[in-house]
């Protein structure tokens, strides 16, 4: 079953526990997922649980590195790993690897987050995404790329010679679920509809004066006046709010998106309706980044 195996790689995340066994040329010989993300897994839990979910595979291929990413490196993860500054490639990244060993002997490696200072001194940071964003412009066989990972907590990155140097993080997904759910506007949105051109103009929306606040209460100012039916509003909220993540962000040339397919779809179109390009990158961009964590440790080991 392992046969092969030269790298195990783990994303461990808020919500789910993905784990991929690599070939020597980087390619994925198996995966697995579950639905065991650090909030699933009580305090002191996280060895157990990590040895139910691959210990047979830990069994099997005793020596190779074994490396991960995500949340699993925060305050309440497993053991929290310091930030790494950027700038930073995948050869920081795996010479900021922090070391863990098990009870059974065998030493694991978690990654750092990365950090960044905005130009005004108020930090940012990431865990697990930037394993994404190596990962993705591994993919492209690029070395420079602006990237995007739409979700809860946007992210956006510029790569520039294979290094993450600046990025920033909006919090468009769970402000949208605030809203809809907890706010004024949920009372006027039909939760189980759904309206491409809504969502549009809700983008376009997002570039019109008076700024988000104003444009939040216009949401139910329209379903007041009927001229937004309970059926598009929701639609028009999410375009309103990805619209002003977008202009915030400022992108120039492709964008390139990683994601869930229906949040890179909505980007897509939110990005062409703004006159920018966005393109998908392959799903498997996290795997591929851990390989290239992985392998650069095991490079490094062999020196």
């Amino acid at each position: 079953m392992t046969a092969g195996t030269v790298a195990i790689g783990v994303d461990w995340g808020t919500t789910s526990f993905r784990a991929f066994r690599f070939g020597a040329e980087g390619e994925m010989l198996e995966g697995r997922r579950a639905q065991a993300g650090i909030l699933a897994i009580d305090a002191g839990e996280f060895e157990d649980a990590f040895e139910e979910l691959i210990g047979d595979w830990l069994d099997a291929v005793p020596t190779v590195p074994v490396v991960l990413s995500g949340m699993i490196g925060s305050r309440q993860g497993w053991l929290e790993t310091p930030y790494l500054s950027c700038p930073a490639a995948v050869d920081d990244i795996s010479g900021a690897l922090v070391p863990l060993t098990l009870a059974r002997g065998r030493v694991i490696h978690l990654a750092p987050g990365l950090s960044v200072r905005a130009g005004d001194g108020v930090p940012d940071v990431m865990r697990g995404e930037e394993v994404q964003i190596l990962g993705a412009v591994d993919l492209l066989g690029a070395t420079s790329a602006t990237v995007c990972l739409p979700g809860t907590h946007s992210k956006w990155a510029v790569v520039e010679n294979r290094r993450v140097t600046s990025f920033s993080t909006h919090m468009t997904g769970e402000v949208f679920d605030v809203l809809r759910r907890h706010s004024i506007l949920g009372r006027g949105i039909e939760h189980a509809a759904w309206d491409d051109a809504a969502f549009r103009k809700g983008v376009a929306r997002s570039g019109a004066a008076g700024g988000l606040l104003h444009h939040l209460f216009g949401v139910r100012a329209a379903g007041l006046f009927g001229d937004l039916a309970p059926e598009a509003a929701g639609a028009f909220l999410s375009g309103l709010v990805i619209g002003h993540e977008i202009r915030a962000a400022e992108p120039t040339g492709t964008v390139y998106l990683v994601g869930e397919e229906e949040l890179v779809r909505l980007y897509r179109g939110a990005l062409e309706t703004l006159g920018h390009r966005g393109e998908a990158v392959a799903a498997h961009a996290a795997a591929c980044g851990l390989f290239l964590i992985a392998d650069s440790l095991a490079r490094e080991a062999g020196r």
